[in-house]
């Protein structure tokens, strides 16, 4: 017990992942479907990167930042999925500190990226709706490359700071009662001051996440107030182009808020299995459903889809 209170983040070489249990001959079947859901991420989140890409017709500002929140889908991914094969697979659930860091570092980064990538988006269709005369003057490719430098420069930096703070705490122990690596939990075995982390994680909130919020919600209200006050034919192709974004909003957005209840106020009140499939609902069902949603939904993403798989499908004949 005394070695336990001794340690510090210096001293412990690595941290313990306690949510893992003894999966015997299951962990092969986990591992299956986890794989899988893995590949179909990657593959799903590719070839819509690919799509718009290679069709200078989806060259606009919608479809850029569409790129990056599936480039962002594939960054966050791996940050999870690796380490988790990995996980399934071993018996001592064990991972270096360093490597426990750099997972916080993505999966942080990424969930800040999202919100902002979302807030962006909420912006341009606000233009677009609201706006449309002044368009094409507001955003500018200018405009776009600052708004999308913002979303990834800003999360990084952020994140940096998070990372410095909690690197340099004294902890009591190294168990993390998670899937994967968490801030708050490392934060948990503090034995030193953690004030200074908590008022900058609350600062880092309100600006990641709740100013984001606030601003998606203000610029769907001014959308919602075009649309009813519209024609028909206006309604239907505002709710066309952001139906996929406000599911895509709606899902993130519970995502996290479960997230961050489970981890600071639900960690010993949940079952164990509920525990498991919300840890990585938050990291899972986002980067899946995105380019379903986005993919199905803008009609001009899908015919060029279609297009494409004809093409490669063409060439194998050949």
């Amino acid at each position: 017990m005394k070695m336990m209170m001794m340690m510090n983040s210096t001293q412990t070489a690595f941290f313990t992942l306690g949510a893992y249990y003894d999966m015997e001959l299951l962990r092969y079947l986990y591992f299956v479907i986890i794989m899988c859901l893995y590949l179909l991420i990657i593959g799903a989140n590719l070839l819509l990167i690919l799509v718009i890409s290679v069709n200078r017709t989806l060259h606009e500002p919608m479809y850029l930042f569409l790129v990056s929140l599936f480039v962002n889908e594939l960054y966050g991914s791996s940050g999870l999925f690796p380490l988790l094969l990995v996980q399934i697979l071993s018996d001592s659930h064990t991972v270096s500190v360093p490597l426990c860091f750099l997972q916080i570092f993505v999966i942080y980064s990424y969930a800040c990226c999202e919100f902002l990538n979302l807030a962006v988006m909420s912006y341009d269709r606000y233009l677009a709706i609201c706006r449309p005369l002044q368009y094409r003057s507001q955003m500018t490719d200018r405009k776009v490359a600052m708004l999308i430098s913002f979303t990834w420069l800003f999360p990084v930096l952020a994140i940096a700071v998070i990372i410095g703070l909690s690197a340099s705490l004294q902890l009591c122990g190294n168990v993390i009662q998670k899937l994967f690596c968490g801030n708050y939990a490392i934060v948990r075995l503090a034995c030193s001051d953690t004030r200074v982390n908590n008022i900058y994680g609350l600062v880092y909130t309100i600006i990641s996440i709740i100013m984001p919020a606030a601003f998606i919600i203000y610029t769907y209200a001014k959308i919602m107030r075009v649309c009813f006050s519209g024609s028909k034919q206006t309604r239907q192709k505002a709710l066309s182009t952001c139906t996929p974004h406000v599911a895509s909003i709606l899902n993130f957005s519970f995502g996290c808020c479960f997230q961050i209840l489970q981890s600071r106020y639900f960690t010993d009140s949940l079952p164990g299995m509920l525990d498991i499939i919300m840890s990585l609902y938050f990291l899972t069902c986002q980067p899946l459903f995105t380019p379903v949603l986005y993919g199905l939904k803008m009609s001009k993403i899908y015919r060029n889809c279609k297009h494409q798989i004809k093409l490669d499908e063409t060439r194998t004949k050949d």
